[in-house]
């Protein structure tokens, strides 16, 4: 639900804020501000189901078709909105009326998009066109799966020269085995394979959330699992940027949904100190 007076809240990413198909505005807490998304998965599909998912109705599968005229001309009105109407003094909070950022993001995996590369492309004209570039960040959130295929190495490539990022998610240490976490088949080589081809292009996080499941935290073995593997990651050459580590701030829409609980903070702040002796920087929101 939205606020009364209609400003947008850290808790609700609703993609259709701006009754739009494919351009929708939101605070978010990691960025720090106001973040413009791109949703390419308007269908609601995605290759993964996370259990903490938020999308609702989530589907398996990829996206539809996207109109890219559409795309463009709708990040240009919200664009011109934010950046040179109205909108951050009658949608945003004092403190977050700040533009940081324009994100790949929304329904689905962006990557699995056919016009994923069309679209990096369309963001950086627009971004050009508003004199964003070098000011704002070009964030692709992605789960790393389509990291082989050519075509999406070249667009993060792209990306890196539009100040990107890859927030690529990594909730737990893959096993060579079934993620309950993700609702997938995670190959510990392969994650690593599809890390390096990311890092090696562009400036690249790892995304990871935790919280409890039925009141149980991930244990002394998971979390042990977790660390280990990003070990294994820097020693093998991998360069992150570091960790955005998160819990739950809005409820999932999954049917997992009443097992789910947010981890405390203090355990948080535990696991940000043993991932920050690694050698890797944290940003923590909780």
């Amino acid at each position: 639900m939205k606020l009364q007076d209609g400003r947008l809240r850290v808790d609700d990413h609703a993609r259709d804020t701006a009754g739009l198909t494919y351009v929708y505005p939101v605070v978010s807490r990691r960025a720090g501000g106001v973040s413009v998304g791109i949703n390419l998965n308007p269908n609601n599909a995605c290759n993964w189901r996370c259990v903490y998912c938020q999308v609702p109705d989530l589907q398996r599968g990829g996206p539809p078709p996207i109109d890219l005229r559409q795309l463009e001309t709708e990040l240009v009105a919200m664009l011109d909105d934010v950046v040179h109407g109205d909108f951050m003094r009658e949608r945003v909070s004092e403190g977050a009326r700040r533009l940081n950022d324009i994100a790949f993001s929304g329904n689905g995996e962006p990557t699995m998009s056919a016009a994923f590369p069309e679209a990096v492309a369309l963001v950086g004209r627009v971004m050009a066109r508003f004199g964003l570039t070098g000011k704002i960040k070009l964030v692709l959130i992605t789960n790393g799966s389509q990291l082989y295929k050519p075509a999406v190495q070249q667009a993060i490539a792209a990306m890196a020269g539009l100040g990107g990022e890859v927030w690529y998610k990594l909730d737990r240490a893959p096993q060579d085995g079934f993620s309950a976490v993700n609702q997938v088949q995670l190959k510990a080589s392969a994650v690593r394979e599809h890390l390096a081809a990311a890092s090696s292009r562009c400036p690249t996080w790892l995304q990871t959330c935790m919280f409890a499941i039925d009141g149980a935290l991930p244990d002394k073995a998971v979390q042990d699992a977790y660390l280990d593997y990003l070990a294994s990651l820097c020693a093998s050459g991998v360069t992150l940027q570091g960790v955005l580590l998160y819990g739950l701030a809005r409820p999932s829409m999954q049917i997992e949904a009443p097992r789910l609980s947010a981890a405390p903070g203090e355990w948080m702040q535990a696991l940000a100190a043993r991932i920050e002796g690694l050698g890797l920087s944290v940003r923590l929101s909780l």
